[in-house]
């Protein structure tokens, strides 16, 4: 490694050399940073990669100064997402599954993700345990995925139910909604680490980037 990796912009050294290490360049991101610094480094990335660059939890004025100043790059206002250069689609599906309507932000954040960096996505929603017969439902489309993404708040159930259903991995994401005894998230994400369904991966608390991104590890793995 060398000093080539990087490029030293002042205000942020942004990481050129994480795609030929990592297979996905680095995902910018965006609370924090001004327009003007955001800029830069999506240019410094755009230029030193040729995958796709993301910025995330992008709100939309923020997008709309960035997008006039780097052109071709698409905003997707649900997921809060900026992408420029989406990958092609790969044969890995990945099942994105949300236990309720509130908890689709965070879906949508995982779903806009994996699909930018080349995953084939299938989303389902509002299938929570305390409507189980909608999840039996839909279990040989879940089990049908390569890999599951299983967003839940409240005590955070859902993953273990699927876990026990499907084969592939599961990625748990705990998210922050609901009534007080939650926590923030804390919760459902305590709940998810100690399922009994054996191997449910879990990332951290309202993180859909974080999961789509585990989904493209396993993906890269698979190769």
């Amino acid at each position: 490694m060398t000093g080539r990796d990087f490029e030293d912009l002042g205000y942020a050294r942004p990481d050129t050399g994480r795609e030929e290490r990592l297979g996905l360049p680095e995902v910018v991101y965006g609370p924090g940073k001004t327009v003007e610094h955001v800029v830069g480094v999506v240019r410094s990335l755009l230029a030193g990669n040729d995958g796709p660059v993301l910025v995330t939890r992008v709100e939309p004025d923020t997008a709309a100064a960035v997008r006039a100043v780097v052109p071709d790059g698409s905003y997707d206002p649900q997921a809060r997402l900026l992408v420029w250069r989406p990958a092609e689609p790969r044969p890995f599906r990945v099942a994105v599954v949300s236990a309720g309507t509130s908890d689709w932000p965070v879906a949508a954040e995982a779903a806009a993700v994996a699909s930018a960096i080349g995953l084939q996505v299938d989303e389902v929603r509002d299938v929570g345990v305390a409507g189980l017969h909608r999840l039996l439902a839909e279990t040989g489309r879940i089990a049908a995925a390569d890999a599951v993404i299983c967003v839940a708040g409240m005590e955070g159930a859902l993953p273990s139910v699927v876990g026990g259903l499907v084969g592939c991995p599961v990625i748990a994401v705990p998210t922050s909604v609901g009534y007080g005894a939650v926590l923030g998230g804390v919760t459902p994400m305590l709940a998810m680490l100690s399922s009994c369904a054996a191997g449910v991966v879990v990332v951290n608390i309202d993180s859909g980037f974080g999961a789509a991104v585990a989904a493209h590890r396993m993906a890269m793995a698979r190769r």
